[in-house]
Order: structure tokens, then sequence, then C-alpha cells
């Protein structure tokens, strides 16, 4: 089986994350959970702080490294060896934007795939924008995310919720 990578800047790392990478785990022989070191937004966590976040949640995947990454994602793909890209989609607007990113990676790495993988209903509505706006107004993020990131937005910005 082919070496995957699952790339995105997961801040944090959510249970639709975690599902993910344990079904693209079931598919590969490896796959790499790739944390983009310089996205175009505004991070809560700092690269290192959401590796280990991700490292802990997913500690029990023994085909699952977790990796950093600051170049374009084929480049990436192409370093390590990998065949594929995974994705996941929640819903149509989550497709278009896909699409468009996986036309863009044909084009400059024709023989790295795009594998797409449908989250779960229960996650369908989960975005990392959305567990830190819950977490930021001390909601119950518990079935959102991994404990061990409940515990860092807790301290992030503290209360009870």
């Amino acid at each position: 089986m082919p070496i995957a990578i699952y790339p995105g800047s997961f801040d944090p790392i959510h249970l639709g994350h975690v599902d993910i990478t344990r079904r693209a785990a079931q598919l590969f022989d490896h796959v790499y959970f790739a944390i983009y070191d310089r996205p175009n937004k505004n991070l809560l966590f700092p690269t290192a702080e959401r590796i280990t976040l991700a490292e802990e949640a997913l500690a029990d995947l023994k085909n699952v490294t977790v990796i950093s990454y600051r170049e374009l994602t084929v480049d990436l793909a192409k370093r390590l060896g990998a065949d594929v890209i995974v994705r996941g989609l929640r819903a149509i607007s989550d497709f278009e934007w896909e699409l468009q990113l996986a036309l863009t990676n044909r084009e400059l790495a024709p023989n790295v795939e795009v594998v797409c993988l449908m989250t779960r209903i229960e996650y369908a509505f989960l975005s990392s924008t959305i567990v830190k706006e819950v977490a930021s107004l001390h909601g119950d993020v518990a079935k959102m995310v991994p404990p061990n990131v409940e515990i860092a937005l807790k301290a992030k910005f503290g209360g009870e919720g």
C-alpha cells in the first residue's frame, strides 16, 4: 500500500481530524500527519504545540507520524515518497475548495493522487474555527476534541468550559 500525507493547519486538531487520520491509517502503509507551519491565517497554537497536541491525540496509531512542513504540499509528498494526499470533506462547500486544490496539485505533481474521505456525520459540523470559538466563550468542547486538546484550550482561554 502507498504512503500518504494528511496535510492541514490543525489549529487545533479535533475529533474529525482524528477520525480521518484513523481511517487513512487503515488504508495506507504509513500516514504523515503534516502540520503546515506557514498557513495564511492567525493561529491560536504555535507549530510546536500543534505537533505535541497531535502526537498525543494520535499516539495509538503506530503507522502515523506527526511532522511539520513549510513547503508546497506536493513537494513534501515528493520528499517523503508519498503517493497520496488525504483530505477530509464535510460539505459541498469543502468539495469546491478541495477540487481546486486537487487540480492544482495534479498540475504540480501528476504522480501524486488526492484521496478525499467523507467525514462521519457526527463530525460534519466541526472545524477548528468553530472549536476555538466555542472554547473562547467557555463552551463545552469535550465532544469536539481529544481530552488533551480540551485541556490546552482551557489553558488558552481560561474558565471551566
